[in-house]
């Protein structure tokens, strides 16, 4: 088994972004990024079955703040407009003109729970394990005259 970081699908690679905009966040789901995935393997007459499955999300923004989501994250669609994420999202407060390439530089760290089981033992146990995928960010202010 494989355990790899987040897919991230927002924020996007060629995607702009807004101070004071709420900012969706989410990856893609499949059993390799998110889970869950389960093996199974046997030796010497001993079975082990082992499922990992993501149990949540820290997203380092870049900008100082993180925040920990516990699921995949709500796909944005454009019928949404400007409402905030139901459960996973941020709000830029400053345009990352300053920082290099004028984009946050950020992470999405997986946090998967490992449980493993091997019934002719009767044995068992779970430990987690971390991910991480970078993500960058452009952030810029919106000027409106009259």
């Amino acid at each position: 088994m494989r355990l790899v970081g987040p897919a991230v699908a927002s924020p996007r690679v060629a995607g702009r972004y807004v101070v004071g905009m709420p900012m969706w966040m989410w990856v893609t789901r499949s059993t390799s990024w998110y889970g869950p995935a389960s093996v199974k393997a046997t030796a010497g007459g001993v079975t082990v079955t082992v499922t990992a499955k993501v149990a949540a999300i820290r997203w380092d923004m870049g900008d100082g703040t993180t925040i920990t989501c516990h699921g995949p994250g709500t796909p944005y669609s454009a019928d949404r407009g400007k409402s905030v994420s139901p459960d996973c999202g941020h709000r830029y407060e400053r345009s990352a003109a300053d920082q290099p390439d004028g984009r946050y530089k950020g992470t999405a760290t997986a946090t998967w729970t490992v449980t493993w089981t091997a019934p002719s033992l009767n044995d068992g146990g779970e430990f987690t394990e971390t991910r991480q995928t970078a993500f960058t960010a452009a952030v810029g202010e919106v000027q409106v005259l009259n």
